[in-house]
């Protein structure tokens, strides 16, 4: 089963938040392979606290900076040094999915010469994009989604998130051709079971994940709360 590595059209656009609701949906494991900023509540912690079912594992970050900018800065900032051979997936627990968070976009620099695009190669996961609905947000949509598709990555799938704006997210998929897994609308506070909620609203996208070619599980449905 391969994993899903979830990215986003930019920074703070919803990538743990849409996690969260991944992991508890498929009641996979976690993991985020580098943490820059907030060492004290990572986004790791965030992922654990929201999620209930007792199934998933949290997986360590392989890299953990502490300074809030792109991973290269921060790594030469703390006189640290990213080298894609640093990164091997987890080992599998429970024969259940994995959900991998990204750091930023996908061309978000690691070093000098490796982007995040090329971690999600390397790990040979297929994608879900997060996109916010914002001024620009089509441009950075399209643009994402062509980097990931002229590298052959395999999307599994878009989720909106924030305000509704039919218009713009029928242009996205009309154009992309990429399905919506779901939106996820602008909470004040994000909690388990508004997490619970959306797991459930997800559950029907999500089904086809076990059925795709790579996968291995005849389904993902009933795994849904």
């Amino acid at each position: 089963m391969r994993p899903i590595f979830v990215t986003g059209i930019g920074t703070e656009v919803g990538k743990t938040i849409v996690s969260a609701i991944l992991v508890e949906a498929l009641r996979a494991d976690y993991w985020k392979p580098i943490q820059a900023g907030d060492l004290d509540e990572t986004d790791t912690d965030r992922v654990r606290k929201l999620v209930t079912n007792k199934v998933s594992y949290f997986h360590p970050e392989t890299v953990r900076l502490r300074t809030p900018v792109s991973p290269h800065a921060a790594a030469k900032l703390e006189r640290r040094k990213i080298d894609l051979d640093m990164f091997e997936l987890p080992p599998a627990t429970h024969g259940i999915p994995l959900v991998i968070e990204g750091a930023g976009g996908v061309l978000v620099p690691l070093d000098e010469d490796h982007s995040m695009v090329n971690l999600i190669e390397k790990l040979r996961c297929e994608t879900v994009v997060v996109s916010k609905n914002y001024l620009g947000s089509i441009n950075h949509t399209l643009l994402t989604v062509e980097a990931l598709q002229r590298r052959g990555i395999d999307i599994f799938g878009l989720v909106f998130n924030g305000e509704d704006n039919p218009d713009t997210e029928s242009l996205i998929l009309s154009k992309t051709g990429v399905v919506s897994l779901g939106h996820v609308q602008w909470e004040t506070t994000m909690t388990s079971e508004l997490v619970r909620r959306y797991a459930d609203k997800f559950a029907t996208a999500l089904a086809r994940y076990g059925r795709r070619p790579g996968n291995r599980t005849s389904g993902v449905a009933h795994q849904a709360h």
